[in-house]
């Protein structure tokens, strides 16, 4: 018989910090992801306040600011693809979930086997879906 007292297990504690780790990346993407889709209106107002001064780009500048954009997200979702195989790899058991202590009392976080196909926008290449539940 489990105690509701295991998320407290200390065994637990690196899957709980590489988890708390892949959630704050996630809250990063998205944000990235928000900027980045802002980026279009923010030049359009550049051109048109370019525009009424008549200014003009400095001689062999480029517009580098939508490639370090682009970097950045992608950077982020290699960094978030990461962080979701460690978490695989730290969880004891697939198809069941673990509770683990994110500051909050018990949350719980799994992998459970995709039978289907997945949801637009989310990839598994193995199979299995992760779930946090805080």
């Amino acid at each position: 018989m489990s105690s509701n007292l295991d998320y407290l297990n200390p065994a637990l504690q690196p899957l709980a910090d590489t988890v708390q780790a892949y959630l704050d990346a996630e809250k990063e993407l998205q944000r990235a992801e928000v900027e980045a889709a802002d980026v279009p209106a923010q030049q359009a107002q550049a051109a048109t306040s370019a525009q009424q001064f008549e200014q003009r780009p400095a001689t062999g500048s480029f517009a580098q600011q939508q490639d370090e954009i682009q970097q950045n997200l992608q950077n982020l979702r290699d960094d978030l693809a990461r962080l979701r195989q460690q978490v695989l790899d730290l969880l004891p058991v697939r198809d069941e979930w673990v509770k683990i202590n994110l500051g909050y009392g018990p949350s719980r976080v799994g992998a459970f086997r995709t039978g289907t196909a997945p949801a637009p926008g989310i990839t598994t290449p193995d199979g299995y879906l992760l779930r946090v539940v805080i």
